[in-house]
């Protein structure tokens, strides 16, 4: 993920957190960071990767939020469906 900003603000602070409605599984950052639903956790540069592991057999769903410190969020959603798939 790369964060894309109209401006460069020095104060500028920005967060990440997510809620999982449908599903079950874990969110972790590229440092090995493992999100809890809902919760803050703050982004210290504009690239990173976000990886996501499945915790059940059923559809499931994660919304992310990127907020900065003037109140602007941005949401993504992604859907994922575990294969149960063993290849016989």
């Amino acid at each position: 993920c790369t964060l894309v900003r109209e401006g460069e603000y020095d104060e500028a602070r920005y967060t990440i957190r997510y809620f999982q409605p449908d599903g079950d599984g874990e969110l972790r950052m590229d440092d090995g960071t493992v999100f809890l639903p809902n919760d803050r956790y703050p982004l210290d540069r504009t690239s990173f990767r976000l990886y996501y592991t499945s915790l059940s057999e059923a559809q499931q769903v994660i919304d992310v939020y990127v907020e900065d410190n003037m109140g602007q969020v941005v949401q993504k959603s992604f859907t994922f469906q575990n294969d149960t798939d063993t290849g016989e």
